[in-house]
């Protein structure tokens, strides 16, 4: 039998034969194949909950932060860790700047990152400081006058050294900054606690030494504390407002400074 005869006929109509499946979709030229939608578990059991079926591509809840700028975010810890960041290295530094008053030029130090580390810490040190030494002294001076006399730890020197270190550090800076406002300077309230904040460091080394029952020599010590820091926030807020004639804004400062010194000494080392 010839066998081009057998290659003509029809193999769609023998038997056992299978058409081929032609998929016109795949045809077409702008044919694009359905994505899939994963769901998760479980469905919706109706109602407003916000549980049924979620795509994954869509959490159902977001972590929500209060940008810096907004009211809310006075209320938000994550506004303030801008502000202590800062590496030991960055803390000694500013640290040994305070002892140093007759430079000025804290505020060119501090300009790219001030920080409230300072504030918080060294306030916090020197009150306990304050509460712990002043008793300590004042034991020693009660010994020293009368050695029979009985002697009991004054619980409110913590009250009056927190009151007074935590008020002076937040409230002085505060009403400076909003009176360099008031008086068309600017000012930086970060940069004005920060500032204040380390220009008490000094006060922290002088208390070990008013420890000494000597009444002159406590005298001396703490005045001469008080000068350097008085220098120290005075000669800094003056380069700091070198293009405004401001004399009696820094004159203040520098008595507001001696006279925390001054009440230092008269109240926690008698």
């Amino acid at each position: 039998m010839d066998d081009s005869y057998n290659t003509n006929l029809p193999t769609s109509h023998l038997i056992g034969s299978v058409p081929a499946v032609v998929n016109e979709e795949n045809n077409t030229p702008n044919y694009e194949a359905p994505k899939a939608n994963m769901q998760k578990f479980p469905p919706n059991n109706g109602g407003g909950s916000r549980q049924g079926y979620q795509t994954l591509g869509s959490p159902s809840e977001e972590f929500e932060q209060q940008p810096a700028n907004n009211w809310k975010g006075v209320f938000s810890v994550s506004s303030y860790t801008q502000y202590f960041n800062v590496d030991t290295d960055v803390v000694i530094n500013r640290l040994m700047s305070s002892l140093n008053p007759m430079t000025g030029d804290f505020f060119s130090k501090i300009d790219a990152n001030p920080d409230l580390y300072g504030l918080v810490w060294i306030s916090t040190t020197l009150v306990f400081v304050l509460a712990s030494l002043g008793n300590c002294a004042t034991y020693l001076m009660q010994k020293r006058t009368d050695s029979s006399a009985s002697w009991n730890f004054d619980v409110s020197y913590v009250n009056m050294a927190a009151f007074s270190i935590y008020g002076y550090a937040i409230v002085v800076p505060l009403a400076f900054y909003f009176l360099l406002q008031y008086l068309g300077s600017n000012a930086s309230l970060v940069r004005f606690w920060c500032m204040w904040g380390y220009s008490l460091f000094i006060f922290v080394l002088s208390s070990f030494l008013l420890v000494i029952p000597f009444e002159i020599l406590r005298w001396i010590i703490i005045l001469v504390a008080g000068t350097a820091s008085s220098c120290f926030v005075t000669l800094n807020l003056r380069s700091y407002m070198e293009s405004n004639d401001l004399t009696i804004v820094v004159i203040a400062s520098f008595f507001l400074q001696l006279a925390l010194a001054i009440f230092i000494k008269a109240w926690f080392f008698p």
